[in-house]
């Protein structure tokens, strides 16, 4: 493994329009409904600020993996729950799991912009467990194309085609998915996306990698709004050309992470 700093440090690339569309008609949906999917599961951002992708450990599914042989009632339960704080406290949590079950911990752990179990690797189209964690590393479009391959190896490609969604959600969220309202929260980010909200991938592209820098742009969400571009005027600034606000292709290659 590499060091704390860079572990499970890829490209950490921008989900581009490209991969959206590729994903969507591999399936045979519309955008929104695809994009449904993944502003619920992450609020459609795959990467945490670090560069490493979003998680979940799911202390129960570590539980059943390792026979409770480390119940301490925090990364190993029988009871689903418990998670904490969101982004690298779900790190901290993993690292420990790892330390008395690497696999396991690993297979337990949901990544990126789906929210794909690592034990679901073979369904996310990858032949081994470090291949699907390097899709989840390298970029947001390698992590939709594992939610696509799962949508479809899962047979949710219908209902989701059909804007069925209490089935998807069945399938794709478990059983409890009404708990959480989890197909009227579908519904809700179709509709919205439907109705013209998709983001502009330029600008979504900025805000993720000026993330990265540590400025601060709000919500990854592809709308210039005023955090954005201060954020882009400030890199600008910095960089040492004019400071216009603008987002161009030489300034997205300007942003483009450096290789891990």
């Amino acid at each position: 493994m590499a060091s704390a700093a860079n572990e499970f440090v890829g490209r950490s690339l921008a989900l581009s329009r490209n991969g959206l569309v590729s994903s969507a008609e591999a399936l045979a949906v519309d955008l929104p409904s695809l994009w449904a999917v993944i502003a619920v599961e992450t609020t459609a951002c795959g990467f945490l600020s670090d560069r490493r992708p979003q998680i979940l450990f799911e202390r129960h599914l570590f539980h059943a993996m390792t026979g409770g042989q480390f119940d301490d009632g925090d990364i190993s339960d029988p009871t689903p729950g418990g998670y904490g704080p969101p982004g690298p406290h779900q790190y901290d949590r993993l690292a420990r799991a790892m330390q008395m079950d690497k696999n396991a911990a690993l297979l337990s752990t949901s990544w990126g912009l789906g929210q794909i179990l690592g034990k679901n690797y073979k369904m996310a189209g990858c032949q081994d467990l470090a291949g699907f964690i390097a899709a989840m590393s390298d970029s947001e479009d390698t992590q939709l194309t594992a939610v696509g391959a799962f949508i479809r190896a899962a047979r949710l490609d219908g209902p989701l085609q059909g804007h069925d969604w209490p089935a998807f959600a069945r399938g794709y969220n478990g059983p409890s998915y009404a708990e959480n309202q989890y197909d009227i929260r579908l519904n809700g980010e179709y509709q919205k996306a439907a109705a013209g909200a998709l983001p502009d991938f330029a600008v979504r592209t900025a805000q993720l990698y000026l993330r990265y820098r540590a400025f601060d742009v709000g919500t990854v969400d592809g709308i210039m709004g005023p955090h954005t571009r201060s954020a882009v005027e400030s890199f600008q600034t910095e960089q040492g050309i004019p400071a216009t606000g603008e987002i161009d292709d030489q300034l997205l290659q300007r942003l483009a992470p450096p290789a891990p």
